[in-house]
């Protein structure tokens, strides 16, 4: 099987580019080019709608009203799921980590804008209480005569886990048309795992020279390792392909994460400054910002080689650049006003 084989809603606009950065491999002395899923298009980009294809098509054919899903303030995980339920007539509710903010902005703006209910958590709370409270909102939409249809953080699941196996298929047709090879590492943001979790099934078919690096925003490497691990082979399973996946074949790397995650690293910073002044390329200070800063770190360390060819997937997120105005031009690194 493939993932055409499974249903599939039409959300994003692909095949998107994949684009040179010309400056930065100068500076850094690898060939850096990125998949850019920024592009994507439905409910202002990102990863997630790769995702959101087929746990849309599961959630229609369950005939679901209310679409529930967590994140944190910035996600756009979040925001992409209230633009999905209102492209198919359904409620979204968001259950965010962090406290009720004093000003909506960013993500937390189109969330908003696209009439989604949104609850509030405590940090400290959040990982006790995010699953009763997804389950609670389920069961008073049950109550209210409507199926509610619960999306986990990130979309992170086999089933949507298939949009990168497609993604990766996606890519592969792209370089082949362009006389490319496959590129030597594949790098991405760990922030719940499910993207990684599609490379690593999708690339192991297609690519299997290749390697992924996953840098993380989030958790510790181990817990992604063992989690992506799992994910991806339940993945292979739902497409009938043998493969297996151990926490020792997920490349982690959890040195770039900063103080915690959905804060802004000094790192990040400097690394959103210096690729919008090499390339013209917008990341984000939660998620691609903190994972470019790694990348460059592991080429400059040389734990990725000089000369590698390395394809960043950049899964979008400038909405989240405008929370953080302040920090990021009164860095070190910003261009003076």
């Amino acid at each position: 099987m493939t993932p055409d084989d499974f249903p599939r809603v039409e959300l994003g606009f692909f095949p998107t580019p994949i684009d040179d950065l010309p400056n930065l491999s100068t500076e850094t002395g690898i060939t850096l080019r990125m998949k850019r899923d920024d592009y994507c298009g439905f409910g202002g980009g990102g990863n997630k709608v790769r995702k959101l294809e087929f746990l849309l098509a599961d959630a229609l054919a369950k005939k679901a009203g209310v679409l529930i899903t967590t994140g944190g303030h910035q996600s756009n995980h979040a925001r992409m799921v209230a633009a999905a339920a209102r492209r198919f007539g359904m409620e979204a509710v968001l259950v965010l980590r962090g406290n009720p903010p004093t000003e909506y902005q960013g993500n937390l703006l189109l969330d908003r804008l696209l009439g989604a209910t949104l609850e509030f958590l405590e940090p400290t709370e959040y990982f006790t209480l995010v699953d009763p409270r997804m389950a609670a909102h389920a069961k008073a939409a049950e109550a209210a005569g409507k199926v509610g249809y619960v999306i986990p953080l990130g979309g992170a699941n086999p089933l949507g886990a298939l949009g990168y196996v497609r993604a990766v298929e996606e890519m592969s047709r792209q370089l082949d048309a362009a006389g490319r090879q496959p590129p030597d590492i594949v790098a991405a943001p760990a922030g719940s795992g499910g993207t990684l979790a599609g490379l690593h099934v999708g690339i192991r078919k297609y690519w299997p020279k290749t390697k992924i690096v996953g840098i993380s925003v989030s958790r510790d490497a181990a817990w992604f390792q063992e989690r992506i691990a799992g994910m991806a082979n339940d993945c292979a399973a739902l497409l009938g392909w043998p493969q297996d996946f151990k926490p020792a074949d997920i490349w982690i790397e959890d040195s770039f994460v900063g103080g915690a995650y959905g804060v802004p690293s000094p790192g990040g910073i400097a690394t959103i400054n210096r690729v919008a002044q090499s390339d013209g390329v917008l990341l984000d200070p939660v998620y691609t910002g903190k994972a470019m800063d790694g990348v460059l770190a592991l080429a400059a360390s040389g734990k990725i080689p000089a000369g590698s060819d390395v394809l960043f997937v950049h899964c979008g997120g400038s909405p989240a650049l405008y929370p953080f105005a302040k920090v990021l031009t009164e860095a070190p690194d910003a261009v003076p006003a």
